[in-house]
């Protein structure tokens, strides 16, 4: 089998000082800097799962990988919208040198405050129809970074490949998260091209994901979970339900195998991560946003989680180049 098997790899970061709530500063200057030279960079979003966490600390690795004197200020909402817009005005008062925001709602939340303080993102999936900037060559808001489109042409020809003869798909996202709704758009104009069928379901927690699941799975011959954070968060009650009805789950995120999906096709967290730090880099390094195209980044990566193929009597290809998970 042409197949990579995933290492594990664990960072870890020299000082962590609790600042209360859910911010904490982070990091230490790298050595022989002036302690005026250090950097001030805070870290926003509006929750964390297992991507967003690697793409934080591959954006925090890069930095101190290069040497630049930086300290983190690190601030997660817990998924409360209110507290997004508090820990974005805590930023901007406290005068950082540099915004980083990781996903579309922390983002937008900080093109809205209109700040001085320069924006870098970390996977956006549609950064300009979530109005963040209006054009990926020439950013206009002052925010840049990372776009991470979802290859939903991708992981169908993969569910194609480990799953032939799904007709009906069924979609579980949050309508209030506008990289869901883009992907889910994408992903039905896609089924309706090649003659695929699909349901959908909407919910506005992780409470509500208990009960949509179930009702699609009675509907359904397979379950597409796009990059929605409050999805992703709830998982673990996905694929128990889809296992016991004996249907795959693909996902967006190649932390969601991880999680028991079945395979997903997806960028590297930790590499977007990096690739965002080198554009912030440039901007403490002198540039103006302007002057920093934001980037695409491609999906590169297929991971399946053997368990769950096992569980579903699946046999995985040899064919299909692949990493795996949950052996």
């Amino acid at each position: 089998m042409r197949m990579k098997r995933i290492l594990a790899v664990v960072s870890a970061i020299a000082i962590t000082l609790s600042m209360g709530g859910c911010g904490k500063n982070t990091g230490e200057p790298a050595p022989n800097n002036a302690q005026g030279d250090v950097k001030k960079v805070a870290i926003i979003q509006l929750n964390d799962n297992g991507a967003f966490t690697d793409m934080r600390e591959g954006f925090k690795q890069e930095l101190i990988d290069q040497g630049v004197p930086v300290a983190f200020k690190e601030f997660n909402a817990q998924g409360d919208a209110t507290t997004l817009q508090s820990y974005v005005q805590n930023a901007i008062t406290e005068g950082v040198d540099l915004i980083a925001t990781v996903a579309t709602p922390a983002t937008q939340a900080v093109v809205s405050a209109q700040t001085d303080i320069p924006n870098v993102f970390i996977a956006v999936s549609d950064p300009i129809k979530a109005e963040v900037l209006t054009s990926m060559d020439a950013p206009d808001k002052n925010a840049t970074g990372t776009q991470n489109p979802i290859p939903v042409e991708k992981i169908f020809e993969t569910a194609d490949t480990l799953t032939p003869g799904i007709n009906t798909y069924g979609m579980i996202y949050t309508e209030a998260q506008p990289n869901s709704v883009s992907t889910c758009n994408a992903a039905k104009e896609y089924l309706t091209s090649i003659g695929k069928a699909f349901k959908e379901k909407t919910v506005a927690n992780s409470a509500e994901v208990q009960q949509a699941i179930e009702i699609l799975l009675s509907e359904c011959d397979a379950i597409f979970v796009p990059n929605d954070a409050t999805i992703q968060d709830a998982m673990p009650i996905i694929v128990e339900a889809a296992n016991r009805a004996k249907k795959p789950v693909y996902g967006s995120s190649a932390v969601m195998p991880i999680s028991g999906a079945l395979a997903a096709v997806a960028i590297s967290d930790r590499e977007i991560g990096k690739i965002s730090a080198g554009m912030a880099i440039e901007i403490l390094n002198g540039k103006s946003v302007a002057e920093v195209p934001a980037k695409v980044v491609e999906a590169t990566v297929t991971t399946i989680n053997k368990s769950t193929a096992d569980v579903l009597g699946i046999r995985i290809p040899e064919s299909l180049e692949a990493e795996i998970v949950g052996e």
